[in-house]
């Protein structure tokens, strides 16, 4: 498959020349030193309203060559827990190629959870708007790009074991990026009261913690799933510290405070 643009010139230009310079135009101008991150939790909205979440996030890491990108399904097609095996994404940037050696890796460990399944992955823009600036941060990129449907928690936990259990078989350094935005169209102080209860167990790297407090208290965190999974490698992985870059708002952009989307990035080492 080769896995054309679904929200170029929507969510970000679809200019590589005017891309480039909205990608650099987001990134900080300094800051402190760039960590080995093991993942990052960052948003997925228009450029306009997440994007300075997304680079100050980003530019917080040292973007190895290889990358495993978990999003959530907002169009339900194909299988719960879909990956892709081979191909490339053609992005404004230049193609990137689908790491087809880790993916098997995944796979290998949990065969009957994840499911190569190339459906998913066509019209979903949670993972495409993160490429453009992991291709500014990496030159050399290569993505494992999993697309999630709704799955239970025990699930999320095997799914976050086999990521894990890949990654130290590759024995190459590989980042883990969960994409998501938190609270949907409620007001700002609602939103953000919410999101808060969300925010405090990502910091406290307690997947099972936020996947039931995101369900308790009916929190419209579109990326739970992800989120849970990406912690839970994270984990098994050796994570000991997450870090809350910015939190914001899609009011900061559009002025309207009485029905925002929350918008959060974490790196995690």
């Amino acid at each position: 498959m080769i896995r054309i643009p679904a929200v170029a010139n929507q969510f970000y230009p679809g200019n590589a020349a005017l891309l480039r310079e909205t990608v650099a135009g987001l990134m900080p101008a300094a800051g402190p030193p760039k960590k080995k991150a093991l993942a990052v939790v960052v948003p997925h909205a228009g450029y306009i309203y997440s994007g300075g979440v997304a680079a100050q996030t980003f530019a917080r890491v040292d973007v190895p060559r290889d990358v495993i990108i978990l999003g959530p399904n907002h169009h339900g097609r194909g299988a719960q827990a879909a990956i892709m095996r081979e191909g490339s994404w053609e992005m404004p940037l230049g193609r990137v190629p689908v790491n087809g050696e880790l993916a098997d890796a995944i796979l290998r460990h949990r065969p009957g959870l994840i499911t190569v399944d190339e459906s998913a992955h066509r019209l979903e823009h949670s993972l495409e708007v993160q490429i453009p600036f992991l291709q500014y941060m990496q030159p050399e990129l290569t993505l494992v790009p999993l697309v999630l449907g709704t799955l239970a928690l025990a699930r999320c936990r095997e799914a976050g074991t086999a990521i894990a259990a890949a990654v130290r078989e590759y024995a190459r350094p590989v980042l883990v990026v969960a994409s998501t935005d938190m609270t949907h169209y409620e007001s700002r102080e609602t939103a953000s009261r919410k999101d808060r209860l969300a925010l405090d167990l990502i910091r406290g790297l307690d997947p099972d913690g936020l996947y039931q407090t995101v369900a308790a208290n009916r929190i419209s965190m579109c990326g739970i799933i992800p989120t849970t999974i990406a912690l839970a490698a994270a984990i098994e992985l050796g994570a000991r510290h997450a870090e809350l870059v910015r939190y914001t708002d899609s009011g900061e952009a559009s002025g309207d405070t009485a029905q925002v989307v929350g918008y959060a990035g974490f790196v995690i080492e």
